[in-house]
């Protein structure tokens, strides 16, 4: 089925499109916004999935263990928690406006286990980005980035940006010294406004709409609603009017690496030659380099 909207005649927009549903980890289901492994080009991006159910049969099996390998992960929390452990030693729960950036560089195993809220309610958001090849087998890590480390910037009009990544009138945001460049924010217009940001023309530069719905061209003729991802034209800057009822998304720009992808599942790498080495470390236990740290509930 065809889930991409004709937009031929929009001058500014090269794509719209509507999240796919699928099931991932142990039965967890989620909307995925994109995967460029068979979608549109979006480099450095790899893929972008929304988990937002009030029903915990959807989501409480959650992501057992599980590797990584040559990309980063970056979960963001509406509502409720997602409780992480890795072969690092790592333990944490980011909960509602919280993030969690993990870098899986030359390889890391990780569980994701959600949480619903009081009432149920479950909704968050994970988006793969590729590393360089200079990086792709450097020391993982794993960072957490508490709400309340976030800034927000209000603009005269009503509106909110968090400012993730990136930059915003000068409010930088919290998360520096990553490997690949990106600017990620969570974007919130009142009705009836608009919301104008700057960006590199050689840039990938998307929006994710989270809710509501707004116009993603000057003419305001083309909207797009909650669960659409729209992908610009590379320019110097994308402009967004909400309408009646307001509009919240995520805007995400990144440099492209423009560097060959071999990928499959949850490893990423440039050629098929290193992916075939990265499953043979996996079966020959040799995938995570040093020793490995599980917690107390490892495999």
């Amino acid at each position: 089925m065809d889930n991409t909207s004709d937009i031929s005649n929009t001058s500014n927009v090269r794509q719209i499109l509507k999240s796919v549903p699928i099931t991932e980890g142990a039965g967890v289901h989620l909307k995925r916004a994109f995967t460029s492994s068979r979608g549109p080009d979006l480099d450095p991006f790899l893929m972008l999935d929304n988990f937002h159910s009030g029903n915990p049969s959807d989501y409480r099996m959650g992501f057992p263990w599980h590797p990584h390998r040559g990309m980063e992960t970056i979960t963001y929390m509406i509502s409720g928690s997602v409780e992480h452990r890795d072969s690092l030693g790592n333990k944490g729960t980011i909960g509602p406006g919280d993030i969690q950036w993990m870098t899986a560089g030359s390889g890391i195993i990780h569980q994701e286990m959600p949480k619903g809220n009081e009432n149920g309610e479950l909704w968050g958001l994970q988006l793969w980005t590729n590393l360089p090849a200079a990086h792709k087998m450097m020391q993982p890590r794993y960072r957490e980035i508490k709400s309340e480390q976030i800034p927000s910037v209000h603009t005269m009009n009503g509106t909110v940006v968090k400012v993730i990544c990136g930059d915003v009138d000068g409010m930088h945001g919290p998360v520096k010294d990553i490997m690949t460049e990106i600017e990620y924010l969570d974007v919130n217009i009142p009705a009836n406004a608009s919301f104008r940001h700057p960006t590199q023309p050689e840039n990938t530069i998307m929006a994710y709409v989270l809710e509501g719905e707004g116009y993603f061209d000057p003419e305001g003729t083309l909207s797009a609603g909650s669960e659409s991802l729209v992908i610009f034209e590379s320019d110097y800057w994308v402009e967004v009017k909400a309408a009646d009822k307001g509009i919240r998304f995520l805007l995400l720009s990144g440099k492209p690496l423009n560097e060959p992808v071999a990928w499959r599942g949850p490893v990423v790498m440039n050629t098929q030659e290193e992916l075939r080495q990265a499953f043979e470390d996996y079966r020959e236990d040799r995938f995570v380099k040093g020793e490995a740290h599980f917690t107390e509930s490892s495999q």
